[in-house]
């Protein structure tokens, strides 16, 4: 169930206080209401609650002792002060001392709302950051897979139920989803995991430099071979080799590969004794297998070797949730290492990674955090800390206009009219995508006088 934000507002004036009262259960909070002072530190002591409305000044108990005791108790709640024009020093003041923001009267009810879910939007924020913390301080285990998808939670079980059987995987997937963590987590899930993990990838190198890293070569096998070298298939004895991006093997080093996996044995270039090995092998490929296969590029016998259980790892794009629960510990990560205290991302920049498909995966969002850490100058990644790419994904919305920064109306008018046309016209369509009914569209139509048709 969706978590209503629980709203108190407390102010001596009853008129005011019935105002504020009815536009924030409009909104949609749980509101609860005082005149007095007095019961509203009782009310704060028995309750907590996302966002406090205070009148600054009032008898026996002001908006500051309030303030306080909401600091004490609640670290985490937002203090919005109230006060007459008379008194916005006070509420400044009150500000430098914790309270989010103040309102003044007589208040304007956008204001209010605004204001008011801003403050909300903060402490949500803050919150969901508590709980991905959460969430990535329970990770345990030399190797780990940052997730909360169905699909990939099955990948893993998956995945530990034949770490310890030792036969051999073809983990299948788009470049930067994970292919070779998924290799790492099965090795340290089998009774090799003490062993060595090697891994090589098969499109780096030559037909004649990958036989000579995965096969060595004895002294004098070839120019140059001053001395003799083992290749990774031998030093990876008792352990495991990943072999990524294997379909980019060449057919006479296919041949040569699945010699070893058919006999269990390794001959060194320059050799003519084989040497046995016991390497469990798992092998990648970003590529359709069975494309391949059919153009006569990769060998079936090989396929069939390798692809003993074959696991296929989705596109980030398939699994939204995981985006804030990689994009915070990629924060995390980063903020260590350059030793800056980034702590959030924007309600902005979070709209536009939800909304962004990632052609290059969980590894283009670690490079997208990064480069936010790198360019923050407080503890906030901001849109401008994006890349230009993702910076066009706002720029309906927030573009300035004019070389002015646009007011909340220009931001909301530019972006019904988008919606609008990227729906055809089709207002229940448009309604739907904007999240609110029909009437509300036609009222926001009219106000801002956008034609209808």
């Amino acid at each position: 169930m969706e978590h209503k934000p629980n709203i108190l507002i407390i102010d001596d004036e009853l008129i005011a206080l019935r105002n504020l009262e009815h536009v924030m259960v409009k909104e949609g909070y749980r509101v609860q209401s005082t005149q007095s002072s007095t019961n509203a530190l009782k009310i704060i002591e028995e309750k907590m609650f996302d966002v406090v409305l205070t009148d600054l000044k009032m008898e026996k108990v002001d908006g500051m002792q309030i303030l306080k005791k909401c600091r004490s108790l609640y670290p985490d709640t937002e203090v919005i002060m109230i006060t007459g024009f008379a008194t916005v020093e006070s509420a400044i003041h009150a500000m430098k001392k914790g309270a989010y923001d103040y309102i003044a009267k007589p208040f304007k009810f956008d204001e209010v709302r605004k204001i008011v879910r801003e403050a909300v939007e903060k402490v949500r924020l803050r919150k969901e950051n508590m709980q991905l913390r959460e969430q990535i301080e329970n990770y345990q285990g030399k190797v780990r897979i940052i997730t909360q998808d169905a699909g990939m939670q099955r990948l893993l079980d998956t995945a530990r139920q034949i770490g310890p059987t030792d036969c051999n995987v073809l983990i299948t997937g788009e470049s930067g989803t994970g292919k070779e963590l998924f290799a790492r987590y099965i090795h340290f899930n089998s009774k090799r995991s003490d062993q060595t993990f090697l891994a090589i990838n098969c499109g780096a190198f030559s037909e004649e430099l990958l036989a000579n890293e995965l096969f060595g070569h004895e002294k004098g096998a070839f120019t140059g071979a001053a001395e003799q070298k083992k290749g990774l298939i031998e030093r990876a004895g008792g352990g495991t080799l990943f072999l990524d991006e294997v379909t980019e093997m060449s057919p006479s080093m296919q041949v040569k590969l699945l010699r070893v996996l058919q006999e269990k044995e390794v001959l060194r270039l320059g050799s003519t004794e084989p040497l046995k090995t016991d390497v469990r092998f798992l092998a990648a490929t970003n590529r359709n297998i069975q494309d391949v296969i059919r153009s006569g590029a990769f060998r079936q016998d090989l396929f069939f070797r390798l692809n003993v259980v074959s696991l296929t790892i989705p596109p980030l794009a398939q699994r939204k949730d995981d985006i804030p629960l990689l994009g915070y510990y990629f924060l995390k990560k980063y903020s260590a290492l350059m030793k800056k205290e980034v702590t959030e991302v924007s309600p902005d920049v979070v709209a536009i990674l939800n909304a962004y498909d990632f052609p290059g995966n969980v590894r283009e969002l670690e490079n997208i955090i990064e480069r936010g850490v790198a360019l923050a100058n407080s503890g906030l990644i901001e849109v401008a800390h994006l890349p230009e790419d993702l910076r066009e994904l706002s720029i309906r919305t927030f573009r300035k206009k004019e070389g002015k920064i646009p007011s909340l109306d220009d931001q909301e008018m530019s972006y019904i009219t988008w919606v609008l046309s990227e729906s055809g016209g089709n207002k229940t369509l448009a309604a739907q995508i904007l999240g609110i009914d029909r009437v509300s569209l036609w009222r926001k139509l009219k106000k801002y006088g956008i034609e209808s048709d």
